[in-house]
């Protein structure tokens, strides 16, 4: 594997553009970020007869630090209390919540029920509160909820064991994740009960005090594993039209349960074949024999390139159900995580970055635009800027200047450096030893059971008794990787 560059090496503008060139790479990019009322990134948001105070969002995450009920815990109350801290006006919820049991990534993510959704307002309202003390006021701030299954990905109970709700068997991910050929799938009955688990989630939600919910399509997990459904016969798979049958019914049930509420979605707009660790340790696609890929929604059937059609059918359905708030992602963090968070090391299931993560970068980002600029009427917000780091606030600036998309999305930066907005915001230089650096700590000490934090950079994590855990699980695998 080449020795990538790291993004910390690149001291000036002139040098990030010459490694650019070298890649070729384009990426947006203003040599003078502005600051104070005027400047791109401070500007207000007019969205469903509201004005979001900048264009900055917090981005959902899996929380690994929840109770086994489901409701947060005091490291989950912390988490969202930086949330607010941040300086973004747009909180995407910061959290993926199931909207029942067998629908947890982990025994430990958040859950909303009738028992829980009292301590979901509670810890929305300690995010408003942070927010309020640090920056005088919460004009202008808007915070959604994610409401998800994980299908596929579930891990419910307290071994971590994998107990999946899949909607078809898919030629790659059955057998990469150990299930059967005859493994079963869910029934249409079943699916019909789950639109109403959502549409009651969505509910409870409201009564929390959130504005809006993301009815999840993203990253593998159940929403969005519809979208590839071309396989699945009756009413929820094949056509387009059944394959976002589950979104429909979901919409017109909290439109009639819970009038008012605005709803969002997050979605993964391409998607590749599954990649897996080579001879190298750098990460490979399966192997096709020269059969098309059709399981990935937004890609091309080679299995490693990109055909929007779909894609922008799906906007085109979101805007006629007057959805206008999208987050723009791709791929999965189980199969495909070099394209969907670029990082420079890899989680302690992932692999080896195939190819410099700046070139993932502004895949992402060019895929927004193009959808951005094909449906210009919806509100989209870009994900995938953590690796830029340094050069964030430059690239962000000439994004939202330029149209590109609407909001700048944060997400393992604000683990790690929850004032980073607020600094880009205020004209500050970013703190250079609090930028995310992509160690993926973030991810491999949830694979081992360990809570949701920053542990290299903040100390609050550093100092806890699971870094050292997390710190021998790594050599753990570092030992296995290298017998």
């Amino acid at each position: 594997m080449p020795a990538y560059r790291r993004v910390a090496q690149l001291r000036s503008a002139a040098e990030f553009r010459e490694h650019l060139a070298m890649l070729g790479v384009a990426l947006p990019f203003d040599e003078t970020v502005e600051a104070g009322p005027g400047a791109p990134l401070a500007q207000p948001y007019p969205l469903n007869g509201r004005a979001i105070g900048n264009r900055f969002a917090v981005l959902p995450m899996e929380g690994w630090d929840g109770t086994p009920e489901g409701r947060p815990s005091e490291l989950t109350t912390r988490r969202w209390q930086r949330f607010g801290l941040s300086g973004a006006k747009l909180i995407w919820g910061g959290e993926a919540v199931a909207v029942r049991h067998d629908g947890r990534a982990n025994p430990n993510q958040l859950m909303i029920t009738q028992e829980t959704w009292p301590s979901l307002a509670e810890l929305r309202a300690e995010l408003v509160s942070a927010h309020q003390a640090q920056h005088g006021n919460t004009a202008g701030l808007l915070i959604g909820l994610q409401l998800t299954h994980s299908g596929r990905f579930a891990r419910p109970e307290p071994d971590n064991r994998l107990r999946p709700s899949i909607l078809y068997t898919h030629p790659f991910l059955n057998a990469k994740f150990g299930l059967p050929a005859d493994y079963p799938v869910m029934s249409d009955g079943e699916i019909e009960a789950l639109v109403g688990d959502f549409v009651q989630a969505a509910g409870l939600a409201r009564r929390a005090g959130f504005d809006f919910v993301d009815i999840k399509h993203c990253h593998g997990y159940l929403g969005h594993e519809f979208l590839s459904a071309i396989d699945r016969a009756g009413r929820y798979g094949g056509s387009f039209e059944n394959r976002t049958r589950f979104l429909r019914e979901i919409v017109a049930g909290i439109r009639a349960a819970a009038p008012g509420l605005d709803i969002a979605v997050r979605l993964s707009a391409f998607d590749w074949l599954p990649f897996q660790p080579g001879a190298d340790g750098a990460g490979e696609p399966e192997r096709l024999d020269g059969a098309p890929y059709r399981h990935a929604f937004g890609g091309d059937e080679s299995g490693v390139g990109i055909d929007l059609t779909e894609p922008c059918a799906f906007l085109d359905l979101l805007a006629a159900l007057n959805i206008r708030l999208v987050c723009i992602s791709a791929g999965s963090p189980y199969y495909t995580p070099h394209i969907q968070r670029p990082a420079l090391f890899p989680p302690s299931d992932g692999y080896l970055p195939p190819e410099d993560p700046l070139v993932g970068v502004a895949r992402q980002i060019e895929v927004t635009a193009r959808l951005k600029q094909y449906r210009p009427d919806l509100t989209i917000v870009g994900s995938g800027y953590s690796y830029l780091q340094e050069w964030l606030p430059n690239v962000a600036q000439c994004i939202v200047r330029t149209g590109q998309a609407d909001f700048v999305g944060l997400g393992r930066m604000v683990l790690a450096y929850p004032q980073a907005a607020a600094d880009m915001l205020q004209g500050r230089l970013l703190q250079r030893k609090q930028i995310c650096r992509t160690f993926s700590d973030c991810t491999t000490g949830p694979r081992n059971g360990l809570p949701s934090g920053c542990y290299p950079l903040d100390p609050f994590y550093k100092e806890r008794p699971e870094a050292e855990v997390l710190a021998q699980a790594k050599k753990r695998q570092g030992d296995k990787e290298t017998r």
